[in-house]
């Protein structure tokens, strides 16, 4: 039987911060399909994790050699194909309108469905997958328009559900075989917004973990007052929350260090408010780090705190519970769907300071017997719902079944 080729759009791949799609992707081939990359561009800042680099290598990009390219490409699509061009155009236009961003941009999609399009005649594939419902997922939709294959995409939040008419989320999913989401409660923000004829095709998958990122690490979490907040240094994050926290907690006396994993455009102001609460000595930004560097940040933490306000389900909290860390996070979007507060850890309503110093309290004073027992269901839990394997299988079926 012939293997089952697939081709992955991402906007920007690999990206530090998209280790769940490498991990996707690897999964897949592990179970026998073949998998081409496709994405718009690479990733801005440097990379700092191996796999990154033999992904890059293996990775196609559209905006590799600049804007004479797709000018071609739109062209020789236009009057090779110019019904199908016509069409694909028309949908530009609709997606133009009441958009969050300018027309322009929407025909330099046009443009990279052009090139992509052409780069598939010689790569043929029987579908397309995109990740994130924005511009990819725009760009696998011209595509199909221009008579390319069939595509899907996954949508993981939250600036899905906070424009879902301005990325015109209800006209991708009706063109689409199928639509992931990764999350009980992404699925039900999705159907929200389109008829509910279109509800069968909206399937969860979640991210998944493979085992060599837990496996051979059984030890409890770190007796020192040391937690980690991973995760890119932006509003969403709530970063600053947390220091205003641990300024509340060191003015009480309360010992502890803080590790910001991560960089990102808020870090001038955060380094700024670390001085202002003179917080230099118990707060730490790595910057950057790979996803081994993550691992190791996470196995010397007493915990994992990510006090966002805004998610989809951060991967860095499934890291975290495998790895036998409990997790301090909040109540919002599909987190709750894994996290059970008291039992691997704690949830507090996002942007409630005061509930977030509590917590923070209570997970720097609790005895070791209580983060074991943490730590040890949050592993049972998270390798029950997110083995990379088990949903990596979900999507192949998913695959399958549009291929059949």
């Amino acid at each position: 039987m012939k293997p089952l080729r697939i081709a992955y759009l991402v906007n920007q791949y690999p990206k530090v911060s998209h280790t769940f799609i490498r991990r996707e992707i690897l999964a897949l081939e592990a179970q026998g399909v073949e998998v081409v990359r496709l994405a718009v561009r690479g990733w801005d800042n440097p990379l700092s994790d191996p796999l990154d680099h033999s992904e890059q290598e293996r990775t196609h990009y559209l905006l590799k050699q600049g804007a004479a390219p797709l000018l071609w490409a739109g062209l020789r699509t236009a009057l090779n194909k110019p019904k199908a061009f016509a069409r694909a155009l028309q949908a530009c236009i609709r997606l133009s309108r009441r958009a969050d961003r300018p027309w322009p941009v929407h025909l330099v999609y046009l443009l990279e469905a052009c090139m992509a399009l052409q780069w598939l005649k010689h790569h043929p594939v029987t579908h397309l997958h995109a990740h994130f419902g924005a511009n990819s997922a725009e760009v696998a939709m011209l595509i199909r328009l221009l008579g390319g294959p069939q595509y899907s995409f996954t949508v993981h939040g939250p600036e899905e559900f906070d424009k879902p008419e301005f990325i015109h989320l209800r006209e991708k999913i009706a063109h689409s075989a199928f639509v992931v989401a990764i999350t009980a409660y992404c699925k039900s923000q999705l159907m929200r917004w389109v008829p509910h004829h279109h509800w069968p095709k909206i399937q969860v998958v979640h991210c998944g973990l493979e085992p060599e990122f837990h496996q051979g690490h059984n030890a409890p979490p770190s007796a020192q007052p040391r937690l980690v907040c991973v995760g890119r240094l932006c509003e969403q994050k709530g970063q600053l929350l947390l220091l205003e926290a641990a300024h509340r907690l060191r003015s009480q006396g309360v010992e502890f260090q803080l590790v910001l994993a991560g960089d990102g455009e808020m870090r001038p102001i955060i380094e700024q408010t670390i001085a202002a609460y003179s917080l230099q000595a118990c707060v730490h930004i790595t910057g950057w780090i790979s996803s081994a560097e993550v691992r190791e940040e996470l196995i010397k933490a007493r915990a994992m705190v990510l006090p966002s306000f805004a998610e989809g389900l951060p991967v860095v909290i499934m890291e975290a519970m495998a790895l036998q860390r409990p997790v301090l996070t909040t109540w919002v979007a599909g987190i709750p769907e894994l996290v059970t507060h008291g039992e691997h850890g704690y949830l507090v309503p996002p942007g409630d300071i005061d509930a977030l110093v509590q917590a923070l309290q209570k997970i720097i004073q609790a005895d070791d017997t209580t983060l074991q027992r943490m730590g040890l269901a949050a592993q049972h839990r998270v390798l029950q719902r997110h083995s990379i394997q088990t949903e990596s299988g979900k999507l192949l079926q998913l695959f399958q079944r549009g291929a059949a």
